[in-house]
């Protein structure tokens, strides 16, 4: 079984269709059913005991500002706990293990987004920009990204890889148990790897990829591969 956590409010979970098209789209790639858990219902004593051969963790449309350290409790102590489960987490959940590897949720009374940059003058914002976030740099769309280190995560690819991109946040400071693995000139964190267990972070979405830009379906490929799910090799 592979799991999918949405990091996103219950509200909005509620009423978003995209993660079954997530889904669908590991089940294709794999062979394996998915299930679908929203981040609330993440913790070790649900987790462990359905066994799950991947852990895969979503990106989120609500600014981390917006929710108390006390809600990423579960996320922190079931990573901590799954430590030889393959685990990768995309956009907003590469930025919470930043969070959670740098300081701890538990070390925190307040979150906040390290947004990117402001936007240079005379450079236009995106269309319908965040009403948090008006102002500021947002990578939104395909990005080439470049890799710093050989890994099996960006096997079959070319250097530079192009991922769909949206984010106006990111990792600022590297957790000192990862290792910074991919980046581009927009922001440096792009990819990173922890030194001794099978846990990464991306900062681009490789689950959005589409016909025109494959490249993220390989990296999803790859990752199942290295999971020894069945049905991942190409």
């Amino acid at each position: 079984m592979i799991i999918w956590v949405r990091i996103e409010t219950l509200e909005k979970y509620g009423v978003d269709d995209r993660d079954f098209k997530v889904k669908r789209r590991f089940e294709t790639i794999t062979g394996t059913p998915c299930l679908i858990m929203h981040v609330s219902q993440m913790t070790p004593e649900v987790i462990v005991p359905l066994k799950p051969k991947a852990l895969l963790l979503s990106g989120c449309g609500t600014f981390f500002k917006n929710f108390s350290p006390e809600f990423f409790y579960g996320f922190e102590d079931t990573i901590n706990t799954l430590t030889d489960v393959p685990t990768i987490g995309f956009c907003a959940s590469h930025q919470l293990m930043g969070i959670m590897f740098n300081q701890g949720f538990r070390n925190l009374s307040e979150l906040q987004d390290e947004m990117m940059r402001p936007l240079h003058p005379g450079e236009p914002d995106v269309i319908e920009p965040s009403a948090d976030a008006v102002g500021y740099f947002s990578e939104e769309g395909f990005y080439p990204v470049k890799t710093l280190q050989s890994d099996p995560l960006f096997d079959h690819l070319p250097d530079p890889f192009i991922v769909r991109q949206s984010h106006y946040a990111e990792i600022k400071t590297l957790p000192p148990d990862f290792d910074l693995i991919a980046t581009n000139d927009h922001c440096r964190i792009q990819a990173m790897k922890h030194k001794t267990r099978p846990l990464y972070g991306t900062q681009f979405h490789p689950e959005y990829y589409i016909d025109a830009y494959p490249h993220g379906r390989t990296i999803l490929e790859n990752f199942f591969r290295m999971a020894g799910i069945l049905g991942a090799r190409r």
